[in-house]
């Protein structure tokens, strides 16, 4: 239940969990740092309160000398922040998730906050997703279930659990010094039971971006400003929601939806905003779902409505100019099959984005460098990686 400030790591296998159920067992983070060309561990990280099964670790970001790492399986029934080296050991309320914040000072490190939602509950899954950037944290809720359509700026959060199962939540949190405080409580304005807002997350600056893969709008266009559609008809299509924040209040800039929604056709879980990625006024989205055969990048915005080759993904990405949102491309695996899952992961750094598909069945032992990729499909779920360079201004 320490953190190992070294190369060193426990051999105890005696937190096994119950693997029949898949639940992460208690988990660890390690910690490496480079030198010149030699990595060596830093750094062997444990929960404070570790347990069986909290999925401790499912989901770790980094920023300079801070890392956060989510159990959303975490027990506790606290609804504070504890600022410190301590959590609590207490396991009534199941599957209600955790963040922890640690910090590194010279080589060492050791926690600096423990962090519950303010209005904790049984099932929230609070830390689903988490995202950090400097001093701001966002940490996505799953399973929070009020009915609240606003945002709430400060410390408190609603009690409510009228909006029905798995509506979801984000919470922004932001640190002053070594202290973490809550800076926002975040609902969907068009909130709904099952619209697992708060699946991914990403944070740059003053952004904050909100994949919902369960919302059920029927929409094919970008909403510039507050508002979202109230439309169901399009179950698990998903969405997509952009937040900004002036000076410590959060405002929603976006809605996004993908261009070639279905609105309810054959396949129409697409779960568009599973994975999100933000690098300045450029936002990736990737639904793994998308179903079109296209094998080509569009630019522009528009998308194929093709759904022929279902499961095989698509990533879209979005340029902001000023407070407005566009859609700049449509991308699809040169390979593209059906079951690719392309957009299973996604990153974004200044001009390039990465894509992950962990269903690509080639046999392919090399890197091509160039727009082509293999058609062999002997190799089934062995997993691709696809990078992709923006050129122009």
């Amino acid at each position: 239940t320490t953190i190992t400030n070294g190369t060193s790591a426990s051999s105890d296998n005696s937190q096994q969990g119950n693997p029949s159920y898949l639940e992460g067992n208690s988990g660890a983070v390690y910690v490496y740092k480079r030198t010149g060309t030699t990595w060596a561990q830093e750094a062997y990280i444990k929960a404070a309160n570790l347990d069986d099964n909290d999925y401790y670790a499912e989901f770790v970001k980094i920023d300079n000398n801070t890392i956060a790492v989510s159990s959303r399986y975490e027990d506790s029934n606290q609804t504070t922040i504890t600022n410190g080296t301590s959590a609590s050991s207490d396991n009534s309320y199941d599957h209600a998730g955790a963040a922890y914040v640690y910090k590194r000072t010279g080589t060492t490190w050791a926690q600096e906050a423990y962090i519950k939602s303010a209005n904790n509950d049984a099932w929230d899954n609070f830390g689903t997703s988490i995202a950090l950037d400097g001093d701001t944290l966002a940490v996505g809720a799953l399973g929070e279930k009020s009915a609240q359509t606003t945002i709430t700026n400060g410390t408190s959060a609603s009690s409510d659990n009228t909006g029905g199962d798995w509506s979801g939540a984000v919470y922004v949190y932001k640190r002053i010094g070594t202290t973490w405080a809550q800076e926002a409580y975040i609902k969907a304005v068009n909130t709904n039971e099952r619209d697992f807002f708060g699946e991914s997350v990403e944070l740059d600056g003053d952004t904050l971006v909100v994949g919902a893969t369960g919302e059920g709008s029927n929409q094919t266009t970008i909403t510039n400003g507050t508002s979202a559609s109230s439309n169901n008809s399009n179950t698990d299509s998903g969405a997509v929601y952009v937040y900004k924040r002036t000076g410590t209040n959060w405002a929603q800039e976006a809605y996004i939806k993908a261009s070639n929604n279905d609105g309810g056709g054959s396949h129409p879980t697409e779960y568009f905003g599973s994975s999100v990625t933000l690098y300045g006024d450029t936002l990736a989205v990737a639904t793994y779902n998308e179903d079109s055969n296209q094998t080509t990048i569009t630019m522009g915005t528009s998308a194929s409505s093709d759904n022929s080759y279902l499961m095989s993904g698509a990533v879209y990405v979005y340029k902001r100019t000023g407070s407005s949102w566009a859609q700049e491309a449509y991308i699809k695996a040169s390979n593209n099959v059906a079951s690719l899952e392309f957009g299973r992961s996604l990153d974004i750094s200044g001009l390039t984005i990465v894509v992950g598909s962990r269903n690509e069945g080639s046999n392919q032992t090399t890197i091509t460098n160039g727009p082509s990729s293999s058609s062999d499909t002997s190799n089934a779920q062995s997993g691709a990686v696809y990078v992709y360079t923006f050129t122009g201004q």
